[in-house]
């Protein structure tokens, strides 16, 4: 084995996976966050290195299973005696500011020197995760050094003006406080018919899939899974680092396991591999295709995209330098980037996947109805405000105007 090769398997094997702090703000957010240490130790990623719910309701706090309950941190106590802020995105804005320093108590147990960036994961369309975590994200941004991340979950079209609203008033501000928004849509992922409780279980299950792909891709813990070209979090880092929207695809294809000698035999290429190199070649490109024209979690046009990440995982046997290649190339075509970064990350798993993160993606449909749907439930509010004042007024006033009030 000549030094190139033997140098470069060193350097794979000193880089590890992302390692995150994630904070679950609300009710979706704090289920996301549970999930995502379900996942954790389900497949041994490591992506979480500590996970902290903050919630102004006291029930959704109790409902989590795997979040420390030391972790779990109400706020709001003295406003909403632990029942919700309802639909106010307000007041989950004001009572974070209240109790930013009964958050941070919390935070304060993470060992930030371990950690590569924050997540606040939050959904857009309640009250106390959609006022909240922008005001948490410029509190860390304040404090520490490390990347600040939001993820954001838009609201189905079918859950109220009220929820829309809140949602595109919070990803306006969510996405001006962290280094990186990415975003998960619920309307296009909501199955017709499909109960809510149901829908948002299947919704979660998805979320933390393909972004436990992205932030996993890196952690290396066998000698014969070894990556060729593997992705870590300086690459996750680099290409979140332009700010703005981000959006992920994913594209998975079940495969059969087979004894190919090994880790030397992916460089050998003899003529018995070639038929075998190229189906992988080709699984792998068309994968990738998938991945990135199929559904995102947040449906936009990949063209203009500032810069994109490709993680391809499976067995090693699975997986080849040419296919990556080729389809780190084609996205670099489809999205007229340059920055368009690739590697694989080995797995024990019967499938191979494709993972596809698209940072500062412009062209997206949804923000500018999610926005215009949101002006026009703020019109019909102030209408019905203003139509509620006077039919109050009309109510309690006497017509003579005889009657005097107590104060």
């Amino acid at each position: 084995m000549g030094k190139t090769l033997i140098g470069a398997l060193v350097q794979n094997l000193l880089k590890r996976t992302m390692k995150l702090a994630m904070i679950g703000f609300g009710q979706a957010g704090g289920k996301i966050v549970d999930k995502f240490l379900e996942y954790d130790a389900r497949t041994g990623s490591g992506i979480v290195q500590s996970a902290i719910a903050v919630n102004t309701a006291k029930a959704d706090l109790l409902g989590l299973e795997n979040i420390p309950e030391e972790n779990r941190v109400l706020i709001g106590q003295a406003r909403v005696k632990g029942h919700g802020v309802g639909a106010d995105n307000e007041l989950g804005a004001e009572i974070a500011e209240e109790d930013i320093d009964e958050i941070q108590g919390a935070i304060d147990s993470i060992p930030v020197h371990e950690i590569d960036a924050f997540l606040i994961v939050a959904g857009l369309g309640g009250g106390t995760g959609s006022g909240g975590s922008p005001v948490l994200a410029k509190h860390l941004k304040r404090i520490y050094t490390e990347p600040v991340y939001g993820l954001g979950i838009l609201p189905g079209g079918d859950e109220g003006g009220i929820y829309t609203l809140n949602a595109a008033r919070s990803f306006q501000t969510f996405v001006r406080e962290v280094d990186n928004l990415l975003v998960f849509d619920n309307d296009a992922w909501r199955k017709t018919g499909e109960s809510v409780e149901g829908g948002y279980e299947e919704i979660n299950d998805e979320i933390v899939r393909r972004f436990g792909v992205l932030f996993g891709a890196g952690e290396i813990s066998a000698d014969d899974n070894v990556a060729e070209s593997v992705v870590d979090s300086s690459e996750i880092i680099n290409t979140l680092e332009g700010g703005g929207v981000s959006t992920v695809g994913y594209d998975a294809e079940a495969v059969e396991e087979y004894d190919s000698g090994g880790l030397l035999s992916r460089f050998k290429g003899g003529d018995d591999d070639d038929m075998e190199t190229a189906n992988t070649t080709n699984r792998i490109t068309s994968l990738v295709r998938k991945a990135a024209l199929g559904r995102l979690t947040l449906p936009c046009e990949i063209e203009g995209s500032e810069s994109a990440l490709l993680v391809v995982s499976g067995p090693p046997n699975h997986l080849n330098r040419k296919g990556i290649e080729r389809g780190r190339k084609w996205l670099e075509e489809q999205t007229g980037s340059m920055e368009v970064r690739g590697g694989d990350y080995p797995l024990d798993e019967p499938s191979v996947a494709a993972a596809v993160l698209l940072s500062g993606v412009h062209n997206v449909p949804r923000i500018k109805e999610l926005q215009q749907v949101a002006i026009e439930a703020q019109e019909n509010i102030d209408e019905i405000q203003q139509e509620s004042e006077e039919n109050l007024e009309a109510l309690v006033e006497d017509d003579e105007d005889e009657l005097d009030p107590l104060f």
